[in-house]
């Protein structure tokens, strides 16, 4: 065995990206620890189990755990390379939380030793990647970091944001480009080097600061697009036209691509990212702010609708289908499915029913009202009023006959062959 696959590894959090990454690196045949502060998760990983639903990582997380080459830890291992890929969520003004990361960085810096190399994944406000090596010069002055040393650094320290797709996770972190940004050019080398060693994909090198502004650029883009989408299914209510028509008409055009409107954004990413830029500019960010601001009134919009359709018809049963932030995953992170679904169940209790098929249980938010989590088959078969928010694949099968009878309030525009109201 070489070099290359004796080299340590650790994975600084074991969730929807670190966990898929760490049983990625350690299927190449490197020694991965990871590392969460769930003793939970990491008991259900050393007993080759796992803790999120992610096509194939089952299997895989199974195999390298039994393999020897990934195992997990509370606390943080000595390694060659560190990745860290712990949540950043924001605040409730909106400004982001960069506690974890920062965390992750202080129980790294015990550890570290001359050679090592420190990846930051997870997505961050421009000036993170600086602040850890920033970090690292404090607590460990014995060693030369990048920027706070006249000697040759004995860290270097990069960062690297994922780019993937849920339900496609373990294609995409081999198959696509990655923007790695050092410290220093050598720092971006060194990380790129690293890369390339699992990825297919093109490992372009670049600044940390430009590589932390690429990502969020990269999701307030897709936020911006799916505003004006959102805002267009508003406009298009108050003028009594089809917005699902008008859409499909118009990307007829040859240099016209109008998303699709939904309930509003979801997910970790999309949702959240753009304020990262909002709260480093606000005073230039304008057209971002205002599209997290419309993405956030469409999903009061469908919540004020759907209660207004419930009180006109005071003894109708209510099924809301889906809790999920996006189709076909279990993954409900700042889903604003799961948001119109607790209002509605707080407002109208045990009226309401909840069907998700990627949910055994329901969230907690929603558990403490009166309402139910029941199957497709139950919802069709009880509720009176269907209010679908999510695309999930099983409820794009529903045939015409099985809900003819319903009245419909579709915010995905999937059943297209009745009206919704």
């Amino acid at each position: 065995m070489n070099a290359e696959t004796t080299q340590r590894i650790s994975v600084i959090g074991l969730g929807y990206i670190g966990l898929p990454t760490a049983a990625l690196m350690a299927s190449s045949g490197r020694v991965v620890q990871g590392m969460d502060v769930s003793q939970t998760v990491v008991d259900t990983i050393n007993a080759g189990g796992v803790h999120i639903e992610e096509v194939d990582l089952d299997e895989l997380v199974h195999r390298v755990v039994s393999d020897g080459h990934l195992r997990a830890f509370t606390t943080v291992q000595p390694a060659d390379v560190f990745v860290i890929a712990v949540p950043t969520p924001i605040r409730d003004d909106h400004s982001p939380d960069t506690d974890y990361v920062l965390k992750a960085a202080r129980n790294i810096a015990p550890v570290l030793e001359a050679g090592n190399l420190v990846i930051l994944e997870s997505t961050s406000p421009v000036g993170t990647t600086d602040a850890i090596c920033a970090l690292f010069a404090e607590l460990r002055p014995d060693l030369a970091l990048p920027g706070h040393s006249d000697s040759a650094p004995a860290i270097n320290v990069a960062y690297c944001p994922e780019r993937v797709l849920p339900g496609r996770i373990l294609i995409e972190l081999v198959d696509n480009d990655r923007c790695i940004g050092g410290i220093t050019p050598a720092c971006a080398a060194r990380a790129a080097a690293f890369y390339r060693q699992f990825v297919k994909g093109e490992c372009i090198e670049t600044t940390a600061r430009g590589a932390e502004m690429v990502k969020l650029v990269e999701n307030s883009f897709r936020d911006v697009n799916i505003a004006f989408a959102n805002e267009l299914s508003m406009v298009s209510e108050t003028m009594d036209v089809d917005v699902w028509e008008v859409i499909r008409l118009a990307n007829r055009h040859p240099r016209v691509n109008i998303l699709q409107p939904g309930p509003g954004v979801g997910g970790h990413c999309i949702a959240v990212d753009p304020w990262f830029i909002v709260h480093g500019d606000p005073d230039n960010a304008n057209l971002i702010r205002t599209a997290r601001e419309v993405n956030l009134a469409k999903t009061d919009r469908v919540v004020e609708k759907a209660a207004k359709l419930i009180e006109s018809r005071s003894d109708a049963r209510v099924a809301c289908l889906g809790l999920a932030f996006k189709p076909n995953i279990d993954d409900f992170r700042e889903s604003p499915a799961l948001e119109i679904a607790q209002k509605l169940a707080e407002r109208f209790g045990d009226r309401i029913e909840i069907v998700e098929p990627y949910a055994q249980v329901l969230p907690k938010a929603i558990a403490a009202t009166s309402a139910r989590l029941i199957s497709l088959e139950a919802a069709l078969d009880c509720a009176d009023i269907l209010i679908l928010l999510v695309d999930h694949d099983e409820f794009k099968a529903v045939p015409l006959s099985a809900r003819a009878s319903k009245t419909v309030y579709d915010t995905r525009g999937v059943w297209t062959d009745q009206p919704s109201i």
